[in-house]
């Protein structure tokens, strides 16, 4: 019969009921397993350093395992933790070889990029097959160091999650992405007017519209917010000739 288990017994917390010598075994264990470790992923290559695709982040979960367990369980022996380690990586390595020769390989393996932004309007069906909210995509712009939806003419992102932005030659008005609502410290927001030269845009995706659309209130036709807010220009874009008129 197992005895009880001592709440906050120091011994049993830090010491178990391992003899001494054994940590010179984890020692060793240690450096053994992480040293072949090291060896199997630079014999993978630059690519599976260089990013984390799917294929990536499987071995990375499949060799924490393998690579953990065989450091300080004394009943895994370190060949079978070697065995599996590298039964990963050379399944890794074929599916490398698959996805650099075979697109069709590379499409179900790795997935593929998808429109989130087209001529400075969100698109809520790329937002939806990536299950990804609005203030996402925003978040994700914000960090490529765009401002105003006015200024991009696509947006993409790619398979390995990375967002690849194409901006316009020449920016038009469109959403402001600055400053964000949630902002902690971002204190009340000044009221906005609701149009511009008699054009108004989602303040959710972007998508333009007519002025009156706004006064109805219709539903975007893009991701069905009624919230409308006037176009704003980016911020050094040039402006044509009586332009940029609010109408409240």
């Amino acid at each position: 019969m197992d005895q009880p288990v001592i709440p906050f017994d120091l011994a049993r917390m830090f010491i178990g009921d391992h003899p001494p010598l054994f940590y010179a075994e984890i020692l060793v264990r240690t450096l053994l397993i992480y040293v072949y470790a090291l060896l199997m992923i630079r014999w993978i290559g630059g690519r599976g350093v260089a990013q984390l695709s799917m294929v990536e982040f499987l071995l990375v979960i499949a060799l924490g395992s393998a690579v953990g367990d065989a450091m300080f369980y004394p009943d895994v022996p370190i060949l079978a933790a070697m065995a599996v380690i590298t039964i990963v990586v050379l399944v890794n390595k074929i599916l490398d070889r698959l996805i650099v020769r075979f697109d069709r390989a590379k499409d179900l393996i790795d997935g593929r990029p998808i429109m989130l932004v087209r001529d400075g309007t969100i698109l809520h069906d790329g937002a939806t097959q990536r299950d990804l909210g609005l203030a996402e995509i925003k978040a994700m712009l914000r960090l490529a160091g765009i401002e105003n939806l006015g200024e991009v003419r696509a947006a993409y992102l790619e398979a390995g999650g990375g967002l690849s932005v194409f901006r316009r030659s020449e920016a038009a008005p469109g959403l402001s992405l600055l400053p964000p609502a949630h902002l902690i410290n971002g204190g009340p927001e000044p009221d906005k007017a609701l149009a511009m030269d008699g054009r108004t845009c989602c303040s959710q995706c972007g998508a333009g519209a007519e002025a009156p659309t706004r006064a109805d209130p219709a539903p975007c036709p893009r991701c069905g917010s009624r919230d409308w807010q006037a176009p704003e220009w980016p911020e050094g874009a040039p402006r044509a000739e009586g332009s940029a008129k609010p109408m409240e």
